[in-house]
């Protein structure tokens, strides 16, 4: 057979030909063979693979191997034996030298076909010396790669004991002689690419064995600080660094600085390569190290040092500000090295030069990135051109190119620059980073930002805080699924659990980001919520279809696209859901029912249309932003038939219209865009300067509206509801096409909630769209938040019938009746159907910040149950009557004024929590309320507000069917493991970095701030300026957030 197959892999016939002969001789395996036959064969495949002239040879040889291989296993035992593999790896193959990559991927595949043999034990002891001995050759690192491929998935081959500490430290070394001289994009990808497998190896032997992690930062340091002129280590060590336990820099850099063997020529020049690894792509930490590091010598007042690489590596750093991979840490190492060299303006003076070429490349290309890094770079310059005044003829074009954007006060520049001079690093190396620690006293846990990530985290954060939205995502049993549900599961059960200070979501963003969201930069929090409910929603539509199409069969949940999600749904579902059981928990929770109503002013005809709403977005009233045009930014996807909408409203630019008082209690026309399947298109946009007949009846019912100081209103939610539901009239260019009348006419349209949600979720639109700039701006003015939301829901029966789906009704011919009736079925008594369902605020998310491609988001919440006070709503039924029957739906000089006082009174008191990605504190409503007049930029934007019942409403919930922990139900084995293991390894993390804080008891603090706030900024600052604007340049984890 051998002889066959050497004979066809070098014949002249067709190739599809040969494939058949060679799968006939892949079938013939399974024949038997004696032992001289099959060595001959496993010889030949053998000489294919690793001598083979073109690639048909080389997969032949592959495939017929395997083949032999699993079949006659002993003789493939007795021929890939100790002695051949020995021979391989000193001699190589033939004409094939040993160092040649494809004799390790051979010895690979080999171990792979035995790996169930007894002989494979031998083999490894052989590679556990072999593979010393390759690394001291100082290997390419192409063949480092594949070498660390064969030792990652058998991890027997890696020297044990003191050899591995040895095997790490020659590691070490080889990674410092690594070099790649082509500039291609494809060969420099492979390079990076293959010196992380590297580096990953030497991670994972540093988690087993913890021994040969400390030889292998000295390696490390040995190799940097080296003052040979004939060797210039590798940037590629730079892929370690990010390996590095961070607790363990404080003690490294104390080590090194104080270590009186370390002579300043070999701290420069290691200092001087760590600043090269800044231009290291994918390397994570460096700028923390370096600054670290520049901090610990400031401390032992080596300034000579810090002079010295300031002086000569400053441009560098400088010019590593054009490549956005390494940006955040070239801005992070420039500013402490320009902040703390406060001596003289030489260093300053060096990259002048550069700032305005740099400047105007950033402004032109108008990316959001480069603005938000263009305000940074300029606080940054202002405080160095305040320090060094008197060189107008070099600062002049530098001002000229930086005067569009901030300038900071000179109370912040003076105390950027005393917090970062170099003798205010003086003792200070103990708190340069923020010390390990559990739960703050508050007992809830933050979530870490992983780079932008604020809008995801103070969404979680809300929804977390939904107590029957938890509970009912907790009490799920979603063992073998991992669909984006049981993901969310296990975020809000290590959120419960953990007894870290701060959780990385990284699963979860990944999982549930949406696909046309850039990673690592700010986006809408709102349509990230919109987005993430419509995921979970479809994705359990499509689940339950399966599981009743498949009864018979295991349903295997697997993590679907939106996309596919959407199209599922749409083919699987074709009738609406009726009843609550059917409901997905997202419906149950979240779903309403919004009814629209168009009646045409010619034939007084009416259609009607009711459709599910997840979230209501509320526009601000023309009338109070002045001249400004404004129109809807929010964006979300169409609603498939049977799936869940957001309710949308654009904020127009035409003038307020206002209405007869028996019709409605509202100041502003409602401009609805609804964003769903089967809606009409252009009719539903408000026409411009509308207004209804009946002049002397016309009133502003926003009169009683509260007044600031100087005559301004401050509309309340309640408002901005009430200008939702207002009718508007359809005339003009928004024309409704009549079907009764088969043209286009002008037409009302009412909007009318008929199911209110269990949680409400209301978006109030803040960006606008400036026509002039093209941009969108944000709307700051302050909205007062009510405690307590009562809203109106219709419940009539002459609709109960109605499908969704457009209808037209019979024809009104009472031309005398008012407009109200004439938008009524006949027979129906609206008024007296209207019922205001109290909520209670239960979060509200904060947008800090001037625009939506910036600032940052955090989160005021607190636990609302459905019980929670409904002693207290008893006692309003008779009020909210009396409330209705005077005709307002939401008017502020109803009873619920009244209402909301007393509620404020009782629900004050209860805790109410901020959080701010890892940072969770205690606070008040107060300090809701008065977020925005106390800090400008920092406004409400997304409100949850929980409905109250007299009853749960929530049979899934049964405290008695187990242990409930604060009413939360117990966790799911799987769950409940992950948590504790998790818990462990926190305990071990916490002993390490209490060891490494005794070490220097004595150090103080350091000069700039662990990640947090002064009491004196804004919940949202990321730093002295507050509001996310900018962040100070006094530390590190500030630049970025």
């Amino acid at each position: 057979m051998d002889k066959i197959l050497e004979g066809l892999v070098s014949s002249s016939h067709p190739l599809p030909l040969k494939r058949v002969i060679v799968r006939k001789v892949v079938e013939s395996a399974e024949h038997w063979l004696d032992k001289a036959q099959c060595e001959a064969m496993f010889d030949l495949t053998t000489r294919l693979i690793l001598e083979g002239q073109d690639p048909f040879q080389r997969q032949v040889g592959h495939q017929v191997l395997e083949a032999y291989a699993r079949y006659h296993r002993p003789e493939f035992e007795s021929f890939f034996n100790k002695t051949f593999v020995l021979s391989l790896l000193q001699q190589g193959y033939h004409s094939l030298d040993r160092k040649d990559v494809a004799i390790l991927d051979y010895i690979h595949n080999g171990l792979k076909l035995i790996m169930s043999c007894p002989s494979v034990l031998d083999l490894f002891s052989l590679l556990q010396v072999e593979v010393l001995r390759m690394v001291c050759e100082r290997p390419e690192p192409q063949l480092c790669a594949r070498l660390s491929d064969l030792l990652t998935d058998f991890v027997q081959c890696i020297p044990k004991g003191k050899l591995s500490i040895t095997f790490c430290q020659q590691l070490v070394r080889t990674i410092s002689h690594f070099q790649c001289v082509s500039t291609q994009e494809r060969e420099l990808r492979e390079y990076v690419s293959q010196v992380t497998k590297v580096s990953n190896l030497l991670q994972n032997i540093w988690k087993a064995e913890p021994a040969t992690l400390l030889p292998s930062l000295q390696e490390v340091f040995a190799s940097i600080s080296s003052t040979d002129a004939s060797f210039e280590p590798s940037v590629a060590l730079a892929s370690l660094v990010q390996h590095i336990p961070l607790q363990m820099i404080t003690v490294l850099i104390r080590s090194l600085t104080t270590d009186p063997n370390v002579k300043d020529a070999s701290m420069t020049q290691a200092l001087c390569r760590m600043i090269d690894w800044l231009s290291w792509p994918l390397a994570q930490h460096v700028d923390t190290w370096v600054i670290a590091l520049l901090k610990g010598l400031a401390a032992v007042q080596k300034f000579t040092i810090l002079i010295d690489v300031t002086l000569l590596k400053i441009e560098l750093v400088f010019n590593r500000l054009w490549f956005p991979l390494v940006r955040p840490g070239a801005l992070a190492v420039l500013s402490h090295m320009l902040l703390s060299f406060q001596h003289s303006p030489e260093a300053f003076h060096l990259i002048i030069p550069h700032v305005v070429n740099l400047v105007h490349s950033f402004k032109s290309d108008g990316l959001p990135s480069s603005t938000a890094f263009l305000v940074q770079l300029t606080e940054l310059i202002h405080c160095m051109m305040y320090h060094y005044s008197g060189f107008p003829d070099l600062y002049e074009p530098i001002l000229e190119a930086i005067k569009d954007f901030p300038k900071p006060s000179e109370e912040k520049i003076k105390l950027i620059l005393n917090q970062s001079a170099w003798t205010s690093q003086s003792n200070s190396l103990a708190s340069c980073l923020s010390r390990l620690s559990g739960k703050s006293e508050t007992g809830k846990t933050g979530l870490i930002n992983l780079g932008n990530t604020c809008y995801m985290n103070s969404v979680i954060q809300a929804l977390f805080m939904a107590t029957d939205f938890r509970r009912q995502v907790l009490s799920l049993n979603l063992n073998g699924c991992n669909s984006l549900m049981k993901k969310l599961q296990h975020l809000f059960a290590f959120l419960a659990h953990t007894q870290r200070e701060a959780y990385a979501p990284r699963i979860f963003f990944e999982a549930s980001r949406p696909p046309w969201f850039t990673p690592r930069s700010q986006q809408d929090c709102s349509e990230y919520l919109r987005f993430l409910l419509d995921r979970l929603h479809e994705e359990e539509k499509i689940l339950r279809v399966q599981s009743s199409h498949k009864a018979s069969e295991i349903l295997e949940c697997s993590e679907t696209s939106l996309q596919e999600v959407t199209s599922k749904a749409a083919e699987l579902t074709e009738t609406p859901r009726t009843s609550d059981g059917e409901k997905t928990l997202i419906e149950k929770m979240f779903g309403g029912k919004l009814r629209t109503h168009i009646c045409c002013l010619n034939c007084r005809s009416t259609s009607q249309k009711v459709e599910a709403f997840t979230d209501l977005s509320l526009a601000f009233c023309p009338s109070s932003l002045e001249n400004m045009s404004f129109q809807d930014t929010a964006s979300s996807p169409n609603a498939q038939d049977g799936g869940l909408m957001q309710a949308t409203v654009p904020s127009p630019s035409e003038e307020p219209v206002v209405y007869n008082p028996t019709t409605a209690a509202f100041i502003c026309d409602s401009v609805v865009n609804e964003r769903t399947t089967g809606s009409p298109p252009d009719e539903f946009y408000c026409s411009e300067n509308t207004s209804v007949s009946n002049e002397s009846n016309k009133i502003l019912v926003n009169k009683d509206v509260p007044q600031k100081p100087g005559g301004e209103t401050t509309p309340s939610v309640t408002d901005l509801l009430n200008y939702f539901l207002a009718p508007e009239i359809l005339t003009g260019d928004n024309q409704y096409y009549c079907g009764n009348c088969a043209s286009l006419q002008n037409a009302e349209k009412t909007m009318q909630i008929t199911e209110e949600p269990e949680y409400l979720i209301l978006t109030l639109l803040r960006f606008s769209y400036d026509q002039k700039y093209h941009v969108r701006r944000k709307i700051l003015d302050n909205v007062s938040l009510p405690l307590v939301l009562e809203l109106p829901v219709k419940r009539t029966t002459s609709f109960s019938s109605l499908s969704e789906s457009w209808s037209v009704d019979v024809d009104f011919t009472d031309i005398s009746e008012n407009l109200a009736k004439k938008l009524k079925p006949s027979g129906t008594d609206e008024a007296s159907c209207t019922k205001l369902v109290p909520y209670l605020l239960s979060s509200v998310v904060v947008h800090s910040g001037i625009s939506s491609e910036s600032g940052h988001y955090y989160s005021y919440a607190r636990n609302v149950t459905s019980t929670e006070s409904s002693y207290q709503m008893c006692h309003q039924s008779e009020a909210l009557s009396l409330a209705s029957s005077h005709g307002h739906l939401l008017g502020r000089d109803s009873s619920s004024a009244i209402i909301e006082q007393d509620l404020e009174n009782k629900e004050m008191s209860k805790e109410w929590f901020l959080f701010n990605d890892s940072r969770v504190t205690f606070t008040s409503f107060q300090s809701v309320q008065k977020i925005t007049s106390r800090f400008p930029k920092d406004t409400a934007y997304v409100l949850l507000y929980k409905k109250q019942n007299s009853t749960n409403g929530l049979s899934g919930n049964n405290p008695t069917s187990g242990l409930w922990i604060n009413g939360d139900p117990p966790l799911q084995k799987e769950l409940m493991d992950a948590i504790t293991k998790d818990n462990k390894l926190y305990l071990q993390e916490q002993e390490l970095n209490a060891r490494a804080r005794a070490l220097q008891a004595a150090s103080a603090s350091c000069s700039f701030r662990p990640n947090g706030f002064d009491d004196n900024d804004p919940p949202g600052s990321c730093g002295p300026t507050g509001g996310g604007g900018g962040g100070g340049f006094n530390t590190v984890g500030r630049l970025v957030f």
